[in-house]
């Protein structure tokens, strides 16, 4: 056996063609499973004309009602019934006391106001109400707006 033979040295290259490979996989699953990943629930909101609030980096409580009159606390379904006591211990532990609410455009009016009564009833400080811009007044397409009263 001769020593300095390019037979018996040791290979020093790594092969990067596995990982680029593995790379290209996980960017090709990530673009897919992006657009799934969108957060809230789909509501057709009411059109109105007013500015849109400042928004900070706190995380907002914001009740909803859907096309069947079904409530959800952020994204968690509640039942109608328990709105006020679960809404009340949630604004236990917050300094905040804001609720934003939305509604979609085809949930009753009487709906609405029974779950608004729900809501003050929990000790909300500040209601804001989400709707979507008019069409004469769209400046951002696409961005909900929130309004307080």
């Amino acid at each position: 056996m001769a020593m300095g033979t390019n037979s018996d040295q040791l290979m020093s290259e790594i092969n990067v063609t596995p990982f680029v490979d593995v790379m290209l996989v996980l960017l090709i699953i990530f673009m897919v499973s992006a657009p799934m990943m969108v957060q809230g629930l789909d509501v057709s909101l009411p059109k109105a004309t007013s500015k849109p609030l400042s928004t900070d980096n706190v995380e907002h409580l914001v009740i909803t009602v859907d096309k069947d009159s079904k409530v959800f606390i952020n994204e968690t379904a509640v039942p109608a019934e328990e709105l006020k006591i679960k809404l009340s211990k949630i604004l236990e532990n917050r300094p905040d006391r804001t609720v934003y609410f939305k509604a979609d455009k085809s949930v009753s009016y009487g709906t609405a106001v029974q779950i608004l009564a729900e809501i003050r009833g929990a000790g909300v400080e500040k209601l804001g109400m989400i709707t979507e811009p008019a069409e004469e007044t769209k400046k951002e397409k696409g961005k909900p707006q929130k309004a307080h009263s």
